[in-house]
C-alpha cells in the first residue's frame, strides 16, 4: 500500500539516494530487506562453491564449467519465467522460488558434510539455482513497479541498485572469511538461513495476482512479448547498449592474469571489488536520478564511459591507476543500470511486464557470461592488457554506432514519451 508523501529533496539532500518509496510503502521496504538478506546469502554460495570444486578436482576447466552449466537454464528459463510472471501471482512465485533456492542450499550443506563430498551435486545445484534465479527474477523485477508510486520509481531503481551493490561489494568479501575460517558447511548454512528470512519477509507482501489482460504463458505469449520489444526501439535499445558492454568489455575472466602481468598478484581481490565498489558510490548519491527525463541519452554516455574507462584499465602499468579506472567504469554501469531501469519500469503495461523483464534477464546475464569467452580468447591470442583495452574500445564504438543506429534512443523524453504517459494513466485510474 502506498501513501502519499512530499515530493523529492531539494539541496544537498538531493544528492543522497531518495528515500520516499521506503517511506511510502511497507511492501518496498519488506521486499528490499528480503532481496538484501538473500543477496548476502547468494554471495556466500558464489564464492564456496567454486572453492569446493578447486578443492574436490584440482582442475581450472572443472570449475569454469559451472557457468556452462547455468547458462542452459538461463536461457530457457528467463524468457519462460516472464511468461510465468504475467500470468500467475508474482508474490507466490518469488516465496516459490526462494523455498526452492533454500533446499537448494540445504543440499549443498548436506553434502559439505559427507566424509568424501561429491561432484556431481554441485554441478546440478548450479543448473537449478539458475533456474529458479530466472523464473523469479522476472517475477521480482514486475512486482517492483507494483508495489511503488509511478513518480517514485526513479527513486526505487536507485534504493536496488543500491541494496545489490551493498551485496556486491560485502558480501564476497564477508564470505571469503567464512569459507577461509569457518568452512563451506557454515558458508552454505549461512545461505540457509538468509532464505529462511527473506521468505518470512515476502509472505506478508500484499498478494500479486496476473492483470485480466495478461496471457497464460505458452510460447504464444513469449512470441507477444517479444514482437511489443521489437516495436519499441527505444527499449531494444537499451537491451542492445547492455549487450554491447557487457560482451565486449566485461574483463573479470583475465583480472587473474591481469593482476600477475602487473606483479601485483595481492590486488586480485581488489580487481573484483572495484567494478562494485564504482556502483556503491553511485548509488549512494543518487538522488540526481530522479531530476533526468533524456534517459536513453544517458544509458548510451554512461555505457560509452564504462567502455573508455575498461580500455583505460587495459592500458595502465600502475596497478592503483588499474584500480581507478575499474571504480569509475563500475559507476559508470551503475548510471546505465539505474536509467535503464527507469524506463523498462515507466513505460512497459503490467500485462507485459514479466515477459520484458525475462528479455531484460538475458540482455544483462547472457551478456557477461559470453563476454568472458571473448576477453578469454583475445587473451590467448593477443595478450591480456591488449584484449582489456581493445574490447574498452570496441564497447565504445559499438554503442555509439547503436546511438546512430536506433535515434528513438537518443531522443526518448520520460515527460512526453506517448508509451510512459500510457502507464501513468493506467496506474493512476487503478488507484481510483
Amino acid at each position: 500500500m502506498t501513501d502519499d508523501i512530499p515530493g523529492p529533496p531539494s539541496g544537498l539532500r538531493a544528492l543522497l539516494p531518495d528515500l520516499a518509496p521506503w517511506r511510502a510503502s511497507r511492501d518496498f521496504r519488506r521486499l528490499w530487506y528480503s532481496g538484501l538478506i538473500s543477496n548476502f546469502g547468494s554471495f556466500l554460495t558464489f564464492v564456496a562453491l567454486p572453492v569446493q570444486l578447486k578443492d574436490l578436482t584440482g582442475s581450472a576447466a572443472a570449475v569454469g564449467a559451472i557457468g556452462a552449466v547455468e547458462l542452459i537454464p538461463l536461457l530457457v528459463f528467463g524468457l519462460y519465467g516472464g511468461a510465468l510472471a504475467d500470468a500467475w501471482d508474482k508474490r507466490k512465485l518469488i516465496v516459490w522460488t526462494e523455498v526452492g533456492q533454500g533446499v537448494l542450499s540445504a543440499v549443498l550443506l548436506l553434502n559439505a558434510l559427507l566424509p568424501e563430498p561429491a561432484v556431481w551435486p554441485l554441478y546440478i545445484v548450479a543448473a537449478l539455482s539458475s533456474g529458479l534465479v530466472s523464473v523469479q527474477r522476472p517475477a521480482l523485477d514486475s512486482l517492483w513497479p507494483r508495489i511503488v508510486a509511478h513518480d517514485h520509481l526513479p527513486a526505487a531503481a536507485s534504493l536496488n541498485s543500491f541494496r545489490w551493490t551493498v551485496g556486491g561489494v560485502a558480501g564476497p568479501a564477508l564470505a571469503g572469511v567464512v569459507v577461509a575460517y569457518a568452512g563451506l558447511g557454515w558458508a552454505y548454512g549461512a545461505d540457509l538461513l538468509t532464505f529462511l528470512v527473506s521468505v518470512a519477509l515476502v509472505v506478508r507482501i500484499a498478494a500479486a495476482p496476473a492483470s485480466h489482460e495478461a496471457a497464460r504463458p505458452s510460447l504464444r505469449a513469449i512470441a507477444e512479448g517479444a514482437r511489443y520489444a521489437w516495436s519499441r526501439k527505444e527499449l531494444l535499445g537499451t537491451y542492445a547498449v547492455d549487450l554491447a558492454a557487457m560482451f565486449l568489455a566485461m574483463p573479470l575472466a583475465v583480472l587473474p592474469f591481469l593482476a600477475d602481468e602487473l606483479d601485483a598478484e595481492w590486488s586480485l581481490g581488489l580487481m573484483y571489488a572495484s567494478v562494485p565498489l564504482g556502483a556503491l558510490l553511485v548509488s549512494l548519491v543518487s538522488g540526481w536520478t530522479g531530476r533526468i527525463h533524456r534517459h536513453g541519452r544517458m544509458v548510451v554516455l554512461s555505457a560509452a564511459l564504462w567502455g573508455l574507462a575498461i580500455a583505460a584499465a587495459g592500458v595502465m602499468s600502475n596497478v592503483w591507476l588499474v584500480l581507478l579506472f575499474l571504480t569509475v567504469a563500475g559507476g559508470c554501469d551503475m548510471v546505465s543500470g539505474i536509467f535503464r531501469g527507469i524506463m523498462w519500469n515507466q513505460t512497459i503495461p503490467d500485462e507485459l511486464r514479466g515477459r520484458l523483464a525475462g528479455i531484460e534477464l538475458l540482455s544483462y546475464s547472457v551478456g557477461p557470461t559470453v563476454g568472458q569467452v571473448r576477453s578469454g580468447g583475445f587473451a590467448a591470442w593477443w595478450g591480456v592488457r591488449a584484449s582489456v583495452w581493445s574490447g574498452g574500445v570496441l564497447c565504445a564504438g559499438a554503442v555509439g554506432l547503436l546511438a546512430l543506429c536506433l535515434p528513438k534512443l537518443m531522443t526518448y523524453d520520460a515527460r512526453t514519451d506517448e508509451h510512459a504517459a500510457r502507464v501513468r494513466e493506467q496506474r493512476a485510474a487503478a488507484r481510483v
